[in-house]
């Protein structure tokens, strides 16, 4: 059955994009819909995965039929995981043919146009990849309670952990716990409660804030904010020597805390030339090319 369109879909913890283009790579559509973490819940992320292929077709005005024509390459949140990989070597979509990644291979991939790179998406968590050209080598992305460190959610985590104790007299208060302990009416136990239901989404909403006071120089603020760019100086440090000299810092906390990070390795970061979805698509345009190509 010949092929006739392209298919990348980005699952991420937060988001899942899909971009449709043709066999020459002209773009067609594109759509988004909520989060699609095989580790987080495997089946709802293959349904909304598969959704979101057919809503891209509509969008683009092509028939459900469509699919079996398509050459789709997704990148999942979770897919880090060996069994969750090998689980998805077994899934049958009814695309024409089908390989997937993780959401930062597809990311790396796309920050280097398929050349030897790295990356670290540092977002709601954290998780860094480099390509040498035949294989990644991955580091993190295992998760709020053992891994993610440098990310959003942890930043969170440790901002609250702070207003707490200077809300008990533990350490000074400053603007900033104040400001945090507001959003709970000052009250230990509305955090407490809080706390009980929230993910990691709902602990990174938390660092947009921490970021503004530390502009204001408040120094529980900044403190926190030095740490987190510590984490993911780390982490730059650890990929570098296998990025070949490209390394890009992606996710929701790079342009804020890049300012942050000690001069030596802000040098090491280069500009991320395509996103997720364009790897996940030359992904794609080489598994037509090639039905089995090397991973």
């Amino acid at each position: 059955m010949q092929s006739q369109y392209l298919l990348g879909i980005d699952g991420g913890g937060t988001h899942c994009r899909a971009r449709l283009t043709d066999i020459q790579g002209k773009w067609l559509a594109e759509c988004s819909a909520g989060p699609a973490n095989i580790f987080t819940d495997y089946d709802e992320a293959l349904g909304t995965a598969l959704r979101l292929a057919e809503e891209t077709l509509r969008k683009a005005a092509l028939p459900a039929g469509a699919l079996a024509h398509t050459v789709a390459v997704m990148g999942f949140a979770g897919a880090n995981v060996a069994s969750l990989r090998q689980r998805l070597r077994s899934w049958q979509p009814p695309f024409a043919r089908y390989q997937a990644f993780s959401d930062v291979e597809i990311a790396c991939i796309g920050a280097h146009r398929g050349a030897p790179g790295a990356v670290l998406i540092a977002g709601t968590g954290s998780q860094g990849v480099a390509w040498d050209g035949r294989a990644f080598h991955s580091i993190g992305g295992w998760g709020f309670a053992l891994s993610d460190q440098g990310s959003g959610a942890q930043l969170g985590r440790s901002a609250l952990r702070h207003a707490l104790m200077a809300h008990e007299g533990l350490t000074p208060v400053t603007p900033f716990t104040q400001a945090v302990m507001a959003h709970f009416s000052h009250e230990a136990e509305k955090m407490l409660l809080w706390s009980q239901g929230a993910g990691p989404a709902d602990w990174a909403a938390f660092s947009p804030q921490v970021f503004d006071y530390a502009a204001r120089q408040d120094e529980a603020a900044v403190a926190l904010v030095n740490n987190t760019a510590q984490e993911i100086a780390v982490l730059i440090r650890a990929l570098a020597h296998r990025g070949q000299g490209r390394l890009s810092l992606m996710g929701g906390l790079a342009q804020p805390v890049t300012p942050w990070l000690p001069a030596a390795v802000r040098d090491k970061l280069t500009s991320a030339q395509g996103d997720a979805l364009s790897g996940a698509l030359q992904l794609a345009a080489r598994c037509y090319r090639e039905p089995h190509p090397a991973r």
